[in-house]
């Protein structure tokens, strides 16, 4: 499906002070962002909100999944430096909940999980008030180098289902399903605040985006984004349809319903997008269990 966007998919242009001034921290500190690398449509809003998502372990990933717009090949160097140079550019942007994420590194014998245990301990150094949300790879299901991550103690572990069961394989290609869930309930045994999102428009059905939502309820799931899957190019898996505000709306209402924690659903929402604002409304949301 081509075609024009609709009106709720347009994003405004990038022009603020904020937004030039993040992108000189970017660019100065030599960073990579999945902002630019994963072309998403919220740049000019959150980098204007003075606000970009890390992405570590370089810009090229090992996995070629037909969704995504992040360059695919073989990684040639591990930059030891990065975690330094991340944990600056964050307080530079004087983030109080910064959002990091990486491309899968299968090349690597522990996924990249040592770099990723370095940034974390790296950002907390430099940023002791900054809450740390880390956006990981599956670690092809290793639950020993995911503890070497979760070791370093982040705040919210994060880790993308992106698509219904059924399109799994088409969609992701190398990850599962099962792998996802694994991942997920290990943080969760763990003590962890999880998170997961899906992409809507790219073949499901709504009986299969149910089925996501009601398992991610049953893993323990604490908040789940819903958002718009936009075709990168033409070589990438087609989009099916524009999903409205409207039925967004819907699954943000059900998942809630069943008890997710908080659930963040619609058109131009990502992993990241007002990730500080998610993690506010479901420390309130406990506080209320609580009381």
């Amino acid at each position: 499906m081509d075609g024009r966007k609709p009106s709720w998919l347009r994003a405004k242009l990038p022009t603020s002070p904020e937004y030039r001034k993040t992108r000189e921290i970017v660019d100065n500190s030599s960073l990579h962002t999945v902002c630019q690398s994963a072309q998403c449509p919220n740049l000019g809003e959150c980098w204007s909100r003075r606000t970009a998502t890390v992405m570590i372990l370089g810009n090229t990933c090992t996995r070629a999944c037909t969704f995504c717009a992040i360059h695919t090949g073989r990684p040639t160097e591990l930059d030891l430096a990065e975690p330094a140079r991340v944990a600056s550019g964050i307080q530079q942007m004087g983030l109080k909940h910064a959002v990091v994420t990486s491309v899968s590194r299968d090349d690597l014998k522990d996924g990249g999980a040592a770099v990723w245990a370095s940034t974390i301990r790296a950002i907390r150094y430099k940023n002791p008030e900054t809450a740390i949300e880390v956006l990981i790879p599956d670690f092809r299901g290793n639950t020993d180098h995911l503890d070497i991550v979760l070791d370093a103690n982040p705040d919210i572990l994060n880790h993308n289902m992106e698509t219904v069961k059924r399109l799994q394989r088409p969609v992701r290609k190398t990850a599962s399903w099962e792998v996802t869930s694994k991942i997920l309930e290990h943080a969760k045994s763990r003590g962890f605040t999880t998170k997961s999102g899906i992409m809507l428009g790219i073949g499901e059905e709504d009986h299969e985006i149910e089925e996501t939502i009601r398992h991610m309820n049953t893993i323990g799931l604490d908040i789940l984004t819903i958002g718009q899957y936009l075709r990168p190019t033409k070589e990438h898996r087609k989009m099916f349809r524009w999903v409205t505000p409207e039925e967004f709306r819907q699954w943000k209402e059900f998942g809630e319903g069943l008890g997710i924690g908080v659930v963040e659903s619609g058109p131009l929402v990502r992993s990241s997008y007002h990730a500080d604002e998610q993690s506010d409304r479901f420390a309130r949301s406990e506080t209320t269990c609580s009381a």
